[in-house]
């Protein structure tokens, strides 16, 4: 018999898939007008992990990327259409899924050669501001900050962005929910008894958004690294030249699998073309206290200014 599949749409794509996500915009597909660009399927992968696979390891090839989390699942992520994915018994699906949406669907995008920035993008004026960083610099924290303020939220955790025809570098919408903290919910007065906690993570949540999420490609027009340090004040320092390649490099999603997968040179020349075209600052915040009001009032000055000076 053959198994139920779900159509949504995600990251600009539309994707059929053998899992059903509550996040994402599931569609009626009448008359089939919805062909799927990407499949995402249960298979059994046991041969292929046998021949190929090394638990621990990212196993690349171009256009093929074989890996296992352990107690999880085996997934299989090929040709930039399909991700395979081989259950363990007993494996929950929220956390299955928490992986395809996330590691699957970046080296998805790397194979598409769509850059994926590991961050969260705001649209401010008509355009997008990327907030990069490591995990837990606070890059969700500060977006829920500048949503308070009344403007809109592209993506969370993944941030596609692509050449258009016309030589702009484009962020994608990705689907409408946030992650956060217990201890960002707290600060911004929401009841963490409203959302779900994602899987393995009971003091981290899954937020739907509505009305605070932007569903259509913007330019990007600049990138904000996050950096939590031990001073006491934030601080904001332009980055310029080589090192806005290496800030580029550093912040996409998986980019460990960019040499395997024979990308190495895309990735150059997309990083060098965005690097030209956008501007980089490095923020630095103090670890020990909440600053998110402080950072979003200084990135509003500062794209100002820029604005200001490329008028």
């Amino acid at each position: 018999m053959d198994r139920e599949t779900y159509l949504f749409k995600a990251f600009g794509f539309i994707i059929r898939s053998d899992y059903y996500f509550q996040e994402l915009g599931y569609l009626i597909n009448r008359d089939n007008q919805f062909p799927e660009d990407i499949n995402i399927r249960i298979e059994d992968l046991s041969t292929v992990w046998n021949e190929e696979g090394e638990v621990g390891k990212f196993k690349v090839k171009k256009n093929h990327t074989l890996f296992q989390v352990k107690d999880t699942a085996v997934f299989c992520v090929k040709d930039g259409n399909t991700i395979l994915v081989c259950p363990f018994n007993g494996t929950e699906e929220d956390k299955i899924k928490l992986y395809i949406l996330g590691t699957c669907m970046g080296i998805l995008l790397i194979q598409r050669e769509i850059l994926p920035l590991h961050g969260s993008a705001i649209s401010i004026e008509g355009k997008v501001y990327a907030l990069v960083g490591d995990s837990g610099a606070g890059k969700s924290t500060l977006a829920s900050e500048f949503m308070k303020r009344g403007y809109k939220l592209l993506t969370d955790d993944i941030i596609p962005v692509l050449i258009s025809n016309k030589g702009e570098s484009i962020v994608v919408p990705s689907y409408p929910q946030q992650k956060l903290w217990i201890e960002s919910l707290h600060q911004f007065g929401m009841d963490s008894s409203q959302y779900r906690p994602l899987f393995d993570r009971e003091t981290k949540f899954a937020v739907p958004l509505k009305d605070q999420f932007f569903n259509k490609p913007l330019p990007l027009a600049g990138v904000f690294e996050l950096v939590k340090t031990e001073q006491s004040e934030v601080e904001l320092n332009q980055i310029t030249k080589l090192n806005k390649l290496q800030t580029l490099f550093t912040h996409t999603y998986r980019n460990q699998i960019i040499s395997g997968s024979d990308k190495l040179e895309w990735h150059f020349k997309i990083t060098t073309k965005i690097a030209n075209d956008i501007f980089l600052y490095q923020l630095r915040r103090p670890e020990f206290r909440f600053s998110a009001a402080e950072l979003a009032d200084l990135i509003i000055t500062q794209i100002k200014e820029e604005d200001l000076l490329h008028a």
